[in-house]
């Protein structure tokens, strides 16, 4: 059977056997959390909590903001300390929850409704928990299981190609709890009646494929699609096209081409969210690369420290150059590690060598490898070109704003151009002019 993929993408070293064969172990928080109420895509959540007050594990702590806005529940038990911006890992101060733990974890009573399930309960669940994608974009997911029209979904995939390097975050979920996954997909397929379920794995997990086809076999909505190990396989729009063969740009959103695609963990989340009424005050994080003592996976409460987490993976070697959160080619750089988890963190590598800082940048070449291996057939490197020209005109022109960002152009330029960073940089540009008419 052919592997399914796309067109473009590259084959960086992957690093996953560091930690694909380390169980999942539970972390427990410091003397104290600070969860940040923006952790999502859309409006941030207020709070609802004040100074001093007591709060349970799994209590609301802020409330959003409107429909594109998400939940945000204390992950343990304790005094709210302070509310005041702190600083997130892509270097922004962010308004904060700080909560003293008093090393109870006492939880909330969680009010949960026996199956079956009507479509409101499903959704309305959802929000309540606060479940957002977990792949990266942290999208509100009750959001993207209410598409304007139910009956024009056909697929509902489940993204397993966890493609980044070094992250096996969701092949653990995978390896050690796959029934509560297919579980979690079986809810979101009650919600759209013609739509059939794609469990969508990249092939160098064969045996996750081995086993989720073997729980599905008599599953007659579900089915689990082998992938092309490659990247950036578990985009978005690229999985889509490897499974469905059906296209999206940057103007349409998944729905548009009768898809819905949610990550392994924002699937399970669904389930404990809809099963056990559940919020999303937890994760498992990779902590991995070869400047890492003790790579491993750690399940971890939001709020908590990334120098703790480090610190129980081993520490850092002494060598280590770079540091970042979540995966080498879409990751941001960690200038401390003096800043909390949220619900996007799916990752933090510590690499003893930094590539990109020592690598010698020099003229573009003109070779067009920028444009062989872009995803979106894109001519990268002209792009870049207009750019750094501040050419919005003819940037908009060569169809800038499909970049998707995942920085295949950088990683196989010759001349080490920072492509990516000259197109994300303008696409901001654009946005913002757009945004003032």
């Amino acid at each position: 059977m052919s592997l399914l993929t796309f067109k473009g993408g590259v084959h960086p070293y992957d690093g996953k056997e560091l930690t694909k064969d380390v169980p999942v172990k539970k972390i427990l928080p410091q003397e104290q959390v600070v969860i940040p109420v923006a952790q999502h895509i859309g409006a941030p959540a207020k709070p609802v909590v004040e100074i001093g007050e007591r709060v349970l594990k799994g209590q609301l702590i802020a409330e959003s903001a409107g429909f594109v806005s998400a939940n945000i529940h204390s992950s343990v038990s304790g005094t709210v300390k302070k509310i005041e911006p702190r600083l997130v890992t892509n270097g922004s101060k962010v308004l904060s929850i700080i909560i003293e733990n008093d090393g109870q974890y006492e939880e909330v009573s969680y009010d949960a409704s026996p199956a079956p399930w009507s479509k409101e309960y499903i959704r309305e669940a959802v929000k309540d928990c606060g479940v957002v994608g977990l792949g990266g974009a942290c999208f509100p997911t009750h959001v993207k299981l209410t598409p304007k029209d139910d009956s024009a979904i056909d697929y509902v995939i489940v993204n397993a190609a966890e493609c980044e390097p070094y992250i096996t975050a969701d092949y653990r979920r995978l390896k050690e709890q796959p029934q509560e996954v297919i579980d979690g997909l079986k809810i979101i397929l009650s919600l759209f009646d013609n739509a059939q379920g794609v469990i969508a794995v990249e092939n160098n997990k064969a045996d996750v494929i081995e086993t989720l086809k073997e729980m599905t076999k008599d599953e007659e909505k579900i089915s689990v699609a082998a992938l092309k190990t490659k990247y950036p396989q578990g985009s978005e729009r690229h999985i889509i096209s490897a499974v469905t063969g059906r296209k999206i740009n940057s103007k349409m959103l998944p729905a548009d081409a009768g898809c819905i695609v949610d990550n392994v963990d924002t699937v399970y989340n669904v389930y404990q969210a809809v099963k056990f009424h559940k919020p999303l005050t937890e994760r498992i994080m990779t902590v991995s690369g070869d400047g890492v003592n003790n790579p491993g996976n750690f399940l971890v409460s939001f709020g908590t420290s990334h120098e703790q987490i480090m610190n129980e993976a081993g520490g850092m070697d002494e060598q280590t150059e770079k540091l970042l959160s979540g995966g080498p080619m879409m990751g941001q750089a960690l200038f401390t590690l003096d800043v909390p988890v949220i619900k996007g963190s799916s990752a933090m590598l510590a690499l003893k060598t930094d590539d990109v800082a020592h690598a010698k940048q020099t003229n573009c070449l003109n070779c067009g490898k920028c444009a062989q291996v872009c995803p979106e057939g894109l001519i990268c490197a002209k792009l870049a070109q207009a750019a750094d020209a501040d050419d919005m005109e003819l940037f908009v022109k060569l169809h800038g704003m499909e970049c998707i960002e995942c920085g295949t152009c950088n990683y196989n330029c010759p001349a080490n151009r920072n492509i990516t960073q000259s197109v994300r940089t303008m696409k901001r540009k654009v946005q913002a002019a757009r945004r003032k008419g």
